[in-house]
């Protein structure tokens, strides 16, 4: 097609095999997108296109990810909020014609359907490396390396060492959104034989806490990491649940959870949500 739809924060580009999506710097624009700067989406890496009234007297186009397409989505996990969605264009409603012409000429080139065998879309280029709540986290694009923060790391962690994770001996990844308490970035070994501990014990993890290991850094770092995985021919594994924890550190978390929440930093619904969570591990 080759003709440009420009919404709020983006601009998607119509070529005949992808769509060009390129964010905006804003100040409004999410810090998301401004990290991933501009992305080809292959049409074969779509599975369907919709287009929706928004809010306040707008529009969405939305091009709907095929599981397995994009490294950055299947990292996610569903964690995104609506906001933050790569695959949205925001745009005023008055444009809604316009939007449903693309949307109609998107549908008839679209060929893929069901799961994908491998990621269609290019995840963000390494180096990469961001800041934790326990340490600094670091990958070339062979190996991750995790180093240990003297402040904020436990005893485990310390005793276990700065660590180094070769691509070829990982299986997967695992991302927890920093959006919310006790959010983590854990790389699953491909030899691991036991439970995972809690992410704070890992030495395979690093915890997020207020402020380090932010959306725009810590997911695009996640989804590298997932992209090479899946190049050196690994399967990503599927989590394995943690062993049941001690009541006393259970009634720790709550504890250190209610003063976040009289503190203004959990909402009642967050603080409700992870209090029956920390409730059902006893």
């Amino acid at each position: 097609m080759g003709d440009v739809l420009a919404g709020f924060h983006a601009a998607w580009e119509f070529e005949s095999d992808s769509v060009l999506i390129r964010y905006e710097r804003g100040i409004r624009t999410p810090r998301l997108f401004q990290a991933l700067g501009e992305r080809r989406i292959p049409l074969e890496a779509i599975a369907g296109v919709t287009l929706t009234p928004g809010r306040r007297g707008t529009v969405v186009l939305r091009a709907e990810p095929r599981p397995g397409a994009d490294p950055l989505m299947e990292a996610a996990a569903g964690q995104l909020k609506e906001h933050c969605d790569p695959y949205r264009l925001v745009l005023p409603a008055g444009r809604e014609t316009l939007a449903e012409y693309y949307a109609g000429e998107l549908r008839a080139l679209l060929t893929g359907s069901g799961p994908a065998e491998h990621h269609l879309v290019a995840a963000p280029e390494a180096p990469l490396h961001f800041k934790a709540y326990d340490g600094k986290a670091s990958f070339d694009g062979t190996s991750v390396s995790f180093r240990w923060s003297w402040t904020g790391a436990s005893s485990a962690k310390w005793k276990a060492g700065d660590q180094s994770f070769p691509v070829a001996g990982l299986a997967g990844v695992e991302w927890r959104s920093p959006e919310v308490f006790e959010g983590y970035l854990r790389l699953l070994p491909r030899d691991a034989v036991t439970p995972a501990v809690q992410a704070d014990q890992d030495p395979a993890a690093v915890v997020f806490g207020l402020g380090y290991g932010p959306v725009h850094e810590s997911l695009p770092f996640a989804a590298a990491v997932l992209a090479a995985v899946r190049r050196a021919g690994t399967v990503a594994a599927v989590p394995v649940p943690g062993p049941r924890r001690d009541p006393a550190d259970i009634a720790e978390r709550i504890r250190h959870l209610g003063e976040l929440h009289q503190a203004g930093l959990v909402t009642d619904e967050e603080f409700s949500s992870k209090k029956a969570e920390l409730l059902a591990e006893l």
